[in-house]
This record gives structure tokens, C-alpha cells and sequence, in this order.
């Protein structure tokens, strides 16, 4: 008797670890679901803001490069000025990057999988 009662409760234990192991990987099925469409809408957001950014950025360059143009009386002047300031500020975010660049895109990205 008592061996036919071992064996039950083997089973159960059985069914039951079957049960758990089934709702552990249902869990992190979804969990990486969650995971994964939280980071692609936050960078389909990041590339609309982009690319407004940019649309933005292009024609206050081409105006900007007007304005130059007539303050120098040359297209050329006044364009190069406009590519300059441009590497001006490309050369001073490549010495800041890591700290308004690498630090908050690591942060947001480390919110979004550690902190759920």
C-alpha cells in the first residue's frame, strides 16, 4: 500500500513540475514579448523624433546658409560658415558624448529590461 502511494505522489509531483515549468516559460514568453516591444517602439519614437529633427535641421541649414550668403555676399562664404559651425559642434559632441549620448541610452534601455 504504502508503495502505491509513493508512486501517486511521484506523478503528482510529476504533473505538477510539468504544470510549472509550462506557466514559467508562458511568463517569459511574455516577457520577452513586453521586452521586445517596448524597445521597438521606443526607437520607432526616437527615429519619427529624428527624422523631424532632421527635416528641421536641413532647412534651417539651407536658411541659415542664405543668410550667410547675403551677410558675405557669397553663396560659397555662406555655406562653408554653415558646414563649419556644423563640424564645430561635431567636434565638441564627440568629446561629451559618452556623457549625453552613451549614459541616458544606456539608462533608458537598462530601465526598460532590468526594472520590470
Amino acid at each position: 500500500m504504502a508503495f502505491e502511494e509513493l508512486k501517486e505522489n511521484t506523478e503528482n509531483i510529476q504533473d505538477q513540475a510539468k504544470v510549472y515549468l509550462e506557466s514559467q516559460m508562458a511568463y517569459y514568453k511574455l516577457w520577452g514579448f513586453k521586452v521586445a516591444m517596448k524597445s521597438t517602439t521606443l526607437i520607432f519614437k526616437f527615429t519619427l523624433i529624428l527624422l523631424g529633427l532632421s527635416m528641421v535641421l536641413l532647412f534651417g541649414s539651407v536658411a541659415a546658409g542664405f543668410a550667410f550668403s547675403a551677410l558675405f555676399e557669397s553663396y560659397t562664404l555662406g555655406f562653408l560658415t554653415v558646414g563649419g559651425i556644423y563640424l564645430v559642434i561635431t567636434v565638441l559632441l564627440f568629446f561629451v558624448k559618452d556623457k549625453f549620448v552613451e549614459g541616458p541610452i544606456l539608462e533608458k534601455f537598462s530601465e526598460i529590461f532590468f526594472n520590470d
